[in-house]
């Protein structure tokens, strides 16, 4: 790969996250990464690389569509690293897996897509071994913050002889937009699911993105649709919407690594709504409020109505909206051994845009640059299983918090 005339190719970057992450590799990129702009409009492509300040305004521009496979080709075969930003990556996604596979070029993504990633894992997985490419969905807010959540309770627990992690719970506290990338991928969900019932099946399943799913514990997981409910503490708590998603990514991790973080995990994920009359009322709403949404994608008539009032793709919150948002994602853990862990992931920005660009932007520079530093696995990975420690070290050097310990 160091004969390859790019390290990092971006492709999607007219998109409106694309835009963002291009905008972070202009800043945050080591001096002397070669980073190459792609995506289908050269007219728009020029438009998105004159907004950037230097070096990314001198950056090469490839002209590639989604279905022109040819085109995929040579724009892989170009790079040791693309990261794409193209979704709803179940309608545009898996020719450029299969391609970058094929070459041994390193992919990052942002899907939270379990139909897509699930194809995209059987297309691919043989072949990135064979030729050394690791393939990594969900390098944004889905999932990085929950796969390497656990993955460093696992190492504290690990490094303190306390067996293995039976009981995590993350409580997601977050401020921030909704774009209309997010809401198409929903509609297009809700399309599968009527077109075909055995997608409802791999959705139900906890286990649906393992690499081995006969060979996956009996245990039984938490429900990604729990009723609202009080947190230890006393807030209130409700179904967080990238649970179901997450908690794959999760359970695919541990058992690509042998089940090191233990054969009986169980991980859930909820989101805190506050404390008092407010937080269980919020809590209500949210929950109600997802379950219509989810319905209304599946009804004619509601559908039309939310189309009308949702983003539409293309769209994503304001500045001020990216500026000031957050996430905070809790962990608590409880060990074989009976020990209790806790583990905080948190970072500024909107969670799914500004904070989603430094979490794309760090892991397609750890693809391309940190070669010797990363696990030596390749195939269909997930960031915690083809990253790792690498991939928190360059977060927390971003800004973001990653920590771990006993709790007292």
């Amino acid at each position: 790969m160091s004969e390859r005339e790019h390290d990092v190719v971006l492709y999607g970057a007219t998109s409106f996250v694309g835009a963002l992450v291009a905008d972070y590799l202009a800043r945050h990129a080591p001096t002397g990464t070669r980073i190459a702009l792609a995506g289908r409009s050269r007219s728009k492509l020029e438009s998105v690389r004159a907004g950037l300040p230097v070096p990314g305004s001198d950056w090469p521009l490839i002209v590639a569509d989604s279905t022109d496979r040819a085109a995929l080709d040579a724009m892989v075969a170009s790079t040791t690293a693309i990261a794409t930003t193209v979704g709803p990556y179940a309608r545009f996604g898996l020719p450029l897996v299969e391609a970058a596979a094929s070459a041994g070029t390193h992919y990052a993504d942002l899907t939270g897509e379990v139909t897509f990633a699930r194809e995209a894992i059987d297309a691919t997985d043989a072949i990135a071994q064979r030729t050394g490419a690791r393939i990594v969905h969900s390098c944004g807010y889905d999932s990085v913050p929950s796969d390497l959540g656990v993955l460093l309770l696992h190492s504290q627990v690990q490094a303190d002889g306390e067996g293995d992690l039976t009981d995590v719970t993350a409580v997601a506290r977050v401020r921030g937009g909704v774009s209309g990338g997010t809401i198409d991928s929903m509609r297009g969900l809700a399309d599968e699911v009527k077109a075909d019932r055995t997608t409802v099946k791999l959705l139900r399943d906890p286990y649906g993105l393992s690499p081995d799913r006969d060979g996956e514990p009996d245990t039984r997981q938490p429900s990604d649709s729990p009723a609202p409910h009080r947190l230890p503490d006393g807030k209130w708590a409700a179904p967080f919407v990238m649970a179901s998603y997450n908690t794959r990514i999760v359970r695919r991790s541990n058992a690509i690594a042998g089940y090191s973080y233990g054969k009986g995990l169980r991980y859930g994920e909820v989101m805190a709504t506050g404390a008092g009359p407010v937080g269980a009322v919020t809590a209500g709403a949210v929950t109600a409020g997802l379950g219509a949404m989810l319905a209304g994608f599946a009804t004619p008539g509601a559908r039309q109505l939310l189309d009308r009032v949702l983003p539409k793709p293309g769209e994503g919150p304001s500045e001020k909206t990216r500026r000031t948002g957050w996430f905070r994602h809790d962990l608590d853990a409880v060990t074989t051994t009976g020990a209790h862990y806790t583990a905080r992931v948190s970072g500024s920005g909107d969670p799914g845009y500004a904070a989603t660009a430094v979490m794309l932007g760090e892991s397609v520079l750890c693809l391309a640059l940190d070669g010797d530093r990363l696990p030596s696995r390749t195939g269909s990975l997930t960031p915690a299983t083809a990253m790792g420690p690498a991939l928190v070290e360059r977060l927390r050097t971003a800004g973001h918090v990653y920590e771990a310990s006993r709790a007292a």
